[in-house]
């Protein structure tokens, strides 16, 4: 069985895919095949947009003037989907500013912080909750950009199985190559 950390770096996050993965029993909910194969998956597109991504360069300026420490909280689980196209981004946005520290949480280990930003009562993530120093919250992101919200509910109003609806997701992901994301931020850090 893995072991959960409650706060951890990317590095540790990535680490945890592989304990998972190399366990011949993992815990729950990896345990079920379906979550295991998701989190193989993850860890995939993970590595890809690792290799891949480009910052835009409006929102690397913004980052980069950020002159108040910030502290983000990024929760997640490794069998998201939406998390997998979505943290390797957040986590390279955090490397343009020194002054910007951060820590991932999972969303289904305690504290469970999640329980403090729901989406329409709902338990959605990846979350990105970022804060000044003094722990207040400057604003709260997620789960995905709206692009791809809006894909999901036409999915779900259309009754599409659950694989089109990935496979339609992953497509958007894929062709939006985190421009959507990156909107949405820039438009959050120029408030």
């Amino acid at each position: 069985m893995p072991i959960f950390v409650v706060h951890m770096n990317y590095e540790a996050y990535k680490q945890l895919f592989d304990e998972i993965l190399d366990n011949p029993n993992p815990g729950y909910p990896y345990n079920n095949e379906q979550y295991f194969n998701y989190t193989r998956l993850n860890k995939s597109r993970m590595r890809r947009w690792d290799k891949q991504l480009v910052l835009d360069e409006k929102l690397v300026n913004r980052i980069k003037e950020i002159s108040e420490r910030q502290h983000w909280i990024i929760i997640t689980e490794p069998w998201c989907g939406d998390a997998a196209h979505i943290i390797p981004f957040l986590i390279r946005m955090t490397e343009q500013n020194d002054g910007i520290s951060y820590d991932i949480q999972l969303r289904d280990t305690p504290p469970l912080l999640i329980e403090s930003y729901l989406t329409a009562g709902t338990k959605s993530i990846p979350k990105l909750i970022v804060r000044d120093m003094a722990g207040n919250d400057l604003f709260v992101w997620g789960p995905r950009p709206v692009g791809a919200q809006t894909l999901r509910e036409q999915l779900k109003a259309d009754q599409a199985d659950a694989e089109a609806s990935k496979v339609a997701l992953q497509n958007w992901y894929n062709e939006d190559r985190g421009k959507s994301l990156q909107e949405e931020l820039v438009r959050r850090f120029l408030r």
